[in-house]
């Protein structure tokens, strides 16, 4: 009985081995939280750098180490028509191709100035073709601001959020007033 379970295992095995090669383990999964957009984990880095790039790191976090690149696909996948989703996918798509078209160069590997000027000749382009790079740009630039300016870190770090009407401080001179630095 134990000779006819070694046998029965060894064929399922070996069936399993000659099964292996035929599979195609090279494509990426496609993150199913967005249900509307096709992104996978290499689309999702790449949006992070660029979002990175629009509010880089400095005496604030940049917007990858708030995950802005969360709210943009969230943003996009539930709140714009079909149509403006489509482009910016394909404008998502398409951005690496423009960054060697420009630059020769992935934009993983560029330098944070090159990456600027990068992105500033996207927004900034005139070419007819290169229209889904720009209209890309502009959503991802909107939604990052957007979505910085509402985070968490935000509204509890760098500028408190206090609910209206606020304290009231009836006599206070102007001189001694902080103004609140949201800049850094």
């Amino acid at each position: 009985m134990k000779r006819r379970d070694a046998l029965r295992s060894l064929a399922l095995l070996t069936g399993g081995l000659v099964l292996v090669p035929s599979c195609d383990f090279s494509q990426e999964d496609i993150l199913s939280a967005y249900q509307n957009l096709e992104i996978t984990p290499t689309l999702k880095q790449l949006l992070a750098a660029i979002a990175d790039t629009i509010i880089p790191a400095g005496n604030l976090k940049g917007a990858s180490e708030i995950e802005v690149q969360d709210f943009i696909l969230v943003m996009v996948n539930d709140c714009m028509v079909k149509e403006a989703q489509q482009t910016f996918m394909f404008g998502l798509n398409g951005f690496e191709d423009f960054s060697k078209k420009s630059t020769g160069k992935k934009f993983e590997r560029l330098t944070q100035e090159q990456r600027d000027a990068l992105v500033l000749e996207g927004l900034s382009t005139g070419d007819e073709s290169q229209q889904s790079i720009k209209d890309f740009l502009r959503t991802t630039k909107r939604f990052t601001i957007q979505g910085f300016m509402a985070s968490e870190y935000m509204q509890t770090e760098v500028k408190p959020y206090s609910l209206i009407p606020g304290e009231y401080k009836g006599d206070v001179l102007i001189a001694d007033l902080k103004p609140e630095r949201i800049n850094g």
